[in-house]
């Protein structure tokens, strides 16, 4: 899952023949492996399993940037079932004694905004759920 998800969001910007999203693609998987591979080798965390370079997740960061990737740029219906896988490989990595919740948190979380910063929505148009004080419905977005 930690390769399938981003490799399936990548794979899907040659299929829509989305050069555009090709490029935000580079960014988002570039920052975030440079952002998770230097906050590993620089803070050095134990692993539960006493392994080292624990904090952040990578297998997760990696998931969760394919998932955010593919919610931003094509749309959060489409991104379901990659949280799902990207959810249990968070959950697969506390349960394996690799990483500490944290750990699998962090990732999560430099996955996705990795993602979300770089990726705009494919033809302008995106639908989002939206929660605010007591408020919930769902977000149409379009550019012209």
């Amino acid at each position: 899952m930690q390769i399938l998800i981003p490799a399936t969001a990548y794979g899907t910007t040659f299929y829509l023949d989305d050069t555009e999203g090709r490029t935000q693609f580079y960014k988002s998987f570039f920052t975030n492996l440079g952002v998770t591979y230097g906050l590993k080798y620089s803070i050095d965390k134990k692993r539960p399993n006493g392994g080292s370079h624990s904090f952040p997740s990578g297998h997760t960061s990696a998931a969760f940037q394919g998932a955010a990737f593919i919610h931003k740029r094509y749309g959060w219906k489409y991104s379901i079932p990659a949280y799902i896988g990207a959810a249990f490989v968070g959950y697969s990595r506390v349960e394996s004694d690799n990483h500490y919740t944290e750990d699998v948190l962090a990732g999560a979380a430099i996955g996705t905004i990795s993602s979300f910063y770089f990726t705009t929505p494919y033809k302008g148009v995106t639908i989002a759920p939206v929660a605010d004080r007591g408020y919930y419905g769902l977000a149409l977005n379009a550019e012209f």
